[in-house]
């Protein structure tokens, strides 16, 4: 199927966002750390001079106002353009940017194993794009909210919902602080929704400056209303499980989690594969697949790093990763001073939730 200049745009500008979002962790942590060198305090270990040093004012400045919100602007932009189903996987690039800007400017070492997950998220994303669907014209927000109201994506949104609470009401508070799959699952749910109603609110925008004003429909506002509830607990959540979990452990399981549910409803709400063969269905899904596993891929040696038994000298007593996924941050050291496997630490640790 050809390529259109909706799509077109729409991938310039997803690539823009992660060039942007991805180089701003950068900036902020390069004035992180000569705030450190300069006072000898880290900034996690509770120091605060990085407040009186310039560099991190200009990181923060020049994140902050210029990389992210640019970034987020072009994000939001893109799903206005192009289907989800290539906005939402290329997301992955942002991290292959940091990645790569934290080799050479951070000189933190990428280890030959990301450089491959790096190489397979650019592959993966290639895939997607070169098989993409076309946008279906849309000419009103009304002609949206007929596809919101579809009886497929309302059982859709109310199966996300029903799950949400369950989530919230009943395994938050006994297993919340013990399994990441708790706070990434409402994260990832939720987001799903969001995404949708960013796409709706963007194309109503996109009319709007195109002459067809969209906002003097409710449906805008709803949509409008939408995106910020949905952004509102997805953000309290994703904080919950990053203060929680290892970043290396919540990064991919909620990045796989949100763009497999993103890609699920905007196939049932925007019918994106109506007119594909099947054929470039199954390359587009091949091409997702291989952007998840190279996002892991990255994500986890990165972790690798940090630990000694990447290197061959393995710890005994060191956690296992089925372990990690089911103890937050500090719970191990209650049982340090006991010689008890780490399984049998993860099944107290939910015995006493």
């Amino acid at each position: 199927m050809g390529f259109s200049e909706d799509n077109l745009n729409g991938v310039i500008l997803a690539l823009l966002s992660s060039g942007f979002i991805g180089a701003s962790f950068i900036i902020k942590k390069k004035g992180l750390r000569r705030a450190a060198a300069a006072s000898g305090v880290r900034a996690g270990v509770g120091g605060y001079t990085y407040l009186r040093e310039p560099l991190w004012w200009i990181g923060m400045i020049i994140s902050f106002l210029i990389l992210v919100i640019v970034g987020e602007a072009a994000n939001f932009t893109a799903y206005a353009f192009a289907p989800a189903v290539v906005v939402t996987p290329l997301g992955a690039l942002s991290i292959i940017v940091s990645a790569v800007l934290a080799h050479f400017i951070l000189k933190e070492r990428l280890h030959k194993l990301g450089i491959l997950g790096c190489v397979m998220c650019i592959a993966g994303s290639v895939i997607i794009v070169v098989h993409a669907p076309r946008e279906v014209p849309i000419t009103s927000v009304q002609e949206i909210w007929n596809m919101a109201t579809q009886p497929a994506f309302l059982l859709y949104m109310g199966s996300v919902i029903v799950l949400v609470f369950i989530l919230v009401i009943h395994f938050d508070p006994r297993c919340g602080h013990t399994n990441v799959l708790v706070f990434t699952g409402i994260c990832s749910l939720v987001g799903s929704l969001s995404v949708m109603s960013v796409k709706a609110l963007g194309t109503s925008l996109k009319l709007t400056f195109e002459g067809k004003n969209q906002l003097i429909f409710p449906e805008t506002w709803f949509f409008m209303l939408v995106v910020v509830i949905c952004v509102v607990i997805q953000m309290n959540y994703l904080n919950k499980a990053l203060d929680t979990f290892n970043t290396a452990i919540v990064s991919p399981i909620y990045y796989v989690m949100f763009t497999t549910l993103t890609i699920l409803a905007s196939v049932i709400m925007f019918k994106d594969w109506d007119g594909q063969s099947g054929g470039t269905i199954i390359s587009e899904i091949c091409g997702f697949v291989v952007v998840l596993s190279g996002t892991i891929l990255l994500q986890v040696t990165k972790d690798f790093e940090r630990s000694s038994s990447f290197r061959g000298t393995h710890t005994p007593g060191s956690p296992s990763l089925s372990t990690r996924l089911c103890t937050g941050n500090g719970e191990l050291a209650k049982y340090s001073d006991e010689e008890v496997p780490p399984e049998e630490i993860c099944l107290r640790i939910q015995e006493s939730y």
